[in-house]
């Protein structure tokens, strides 16, 4: 964040975040630089699958995935463009859970039901992404040599 304020600060003092993303890796759901994402401050709550919770990896390295797996003691997240899951993201490592995004200006609730069908789908078919841009790989790296 700008003006030295940090994702963690900023929600602790007004309990939303609205913000634009970095990377390619919650396409097609946000595009970078032109869609914002709205995120609440997390509680005490565990997180669901299907969430797209904001949390650090790093000191200064924070990520916006979907959480594809629940466990006991952690969370499985995913970009919704990315093939390689991360594990091992505690509840004290998100600062939020998105509650909305805005494209084309206009905003947009999780709990709208052309969103929920969205998340639902892209959750169960993570699987089937993942093995397809694999397959893709292989066949674009054996069109170059």
């Amino acid at each position: 964040m700008s003006d030295g304020v940090s994702y963690e600060d900023y929600l602790d003092r007004y309990g939303t975040l609205t913000y634009t993303n970095t990377g390619a890796s919650m396409r097609p759901l946000l595009r970078e630089g032109r869609d914002l994402f709205i995120v609440r401050k997390k509680g005490a709550e565990r997180c669901a699958v299907g969430d797209v919770v904001l949390f650090r990896r790093a000191p200064d390295k924070y990520v916006l995935h979907r959480v594809v797996e629940v466990r006991a003691e952690d969370y499985v997240t995913l970009g919704d463009n990315s093939v390689i899951k991360e594990y091992g993201v505690r509840d004290g490592d998100i600062l939020g859970v998105m509650t909305g995004f805005v494209r084309g200006g206009r905003e947009h609730s999780v709990t709208e039901a052309g969103y929920r069908v969205y998340a639902a789908l892209w959750v169960r078919t993570a699987p089937l992404r993942a093995a397809a841009k694999k397959a893709v790989g292989k066949i674009r790296r054996g069109i170059k040599r």
